[in-house]
């Protein structure tokens, strides 16, 4: 499961509950990922020994417009999926409460993370098929605005990783130094990200993390580049 289980049923039904914010710092630089490999790659194929005024600002205005759309795509699919995910967990939910116990049991083992099922046993199974039976299914609206939240936020994201990337071709008329600062900018920013998820995943040594995130990004951009993107 992709959220943190619900305290009273012991498995996520209402995605909802227990959210520490919209997004979670892994979200959050995927999104900002894709809105940087993106711009990168369309400001990429300017040409500093040919490139015009009119190629910068045709440029300039692609990255952000193919931004604009990917952010709106993304958005829409996550509320897509929270939808199908939340849904399916509540089916999950009312089919455990009108089955009998071992059905149950088998239900709500094969519904948690593979981690998690080596560590419990028919007790912890059995307590959380009595806590669903005590604590009725979430009715009503299956998403919430806590969600329709969220999916602005990545929008925003994908968008906003676009303006450090382009603006140095809106404050300088050299092409070279603009494209050295841009990739410069990437650079510390794709760093930034992978600071940011190594810290989330406790590394010792994010810096580390910051690195490798780096060397995922250049990697990425030149494929999207020799396949023509």
């Amino acid at each position: 499961m992709r959220r943190r289980a619900n305290d009273s049923a012991g498995m996520q039904i209402d995605a909802r509950a227990g959210r520490e914010g919209l997004l979670n710092p892994v979200e959050r630089s995927a999104e900002v990922l894709f809105g940087l490999i993106m711009a990168v790659t369309i400001l990429g194929s300017l040409s500093i020994a040919k490139a015009g005024s009119n190629e910068v600002r045709t440029a300039t205005a692609a990255a952000l417009g193919c931004n604009l759309a990917w952010g709106l795509v993304d958005a829409v699919m996550y509320l897509v999926r929270t939808l199908t995910e939340r849904a399916r967990l509540r089916h999950l939910a009312k089919r455990v409460i009108d089955t009998d116990t071992n059905s149950a049991h088998h239900l709500i083992r094969h519904a948690l993370p593979a981690d998690f099922i080596a560590i419990i046993g028919a007790s912890e199974l059995e307590g959380m098929r009595r806590r669903l039976l005590a604590h009725p299914v979430p009715a009503g609206t299956v998403l919430g605005r806590r969600d329709y939240l969220a999916a602005v936020g990545i929008f925003l994201l994908v968008v906003l990783a676009t303006f450090p990337v382009v603006v140095p071709f809106i404050l300088t008329d050299d092409i070279a130094l603009a494209m050295q600062i841009s990739r410069a900018v990437t650079l510390l920013m794709l760093f930034i990200a992978g600071w940011v998820l190594g810290s989330y995943a406790g590394y010792l040594r994010p810096a580390r993390t910051g690195v490798f995130m780096v060397l995922i990004g250049v990697a990425l951009i030149a494929c999207v580049k020799a396949l023509g993107g």
